[in-house]
């Protein structure tokens, strides 16, 4: 196997650093995302550990799972430029936002998602 750049590396440990952050936070283990994102267990374990670089398929069958940003994982795992994402920028939406939100966890996004989409659909004038 071919030996990763000392860049991509550094952005594969950081981005399993981030996925087990972002894991636990969900209140998920690993064999539970695995199961969510579609993944094998040992696959996404040695993602973790930094020792495999998920493809940008596998990142956003993650990312889709934990309801996190896709690109946050591509820019994360060296894909994506950071100049070229919204990263650090507001949210542009209040779904950007509360998915983004740390302080989160993943039922109280999913209420919370639910209840402003209800709102929206509320507000939004029929086209009767």
């Amino acid at each position: 196997m071919a030996k990763l750049s000392d860049r991509a590396a550094g952005a594969v440990g950081s981005l399993g650093e981030y996925l087990a952050e972002q894991r636990r936070h969900a209140q998920l283990s690993l064999r539970q995302l695995s199961d969510l994102a579609g993944v094998s267990n040992p696959y996404l374990s040695q993602i973790e550990r930094g020792l495999r670089k998920p493809s940008a398929e596998v990142l956003q069958q993650l990312a889709k799972a934990l309801r996190i940003s896709a690109e946050t994982l591509y820019v994360r795992a060296g894909i994506l430029d950071p100049d070229e994402s919204e990263e650090g920028k507001q949210p542009s939406t209040v779904v950007d936002a509360v998915l983004l939100d740390p302080a989160l966890n993943e039922r109280q996004k999913r209420v919370l998602l639910d209840v402003y989409a209800s709102f929206v659909r509320e507000n939004t004038p029929s086209a009767d």
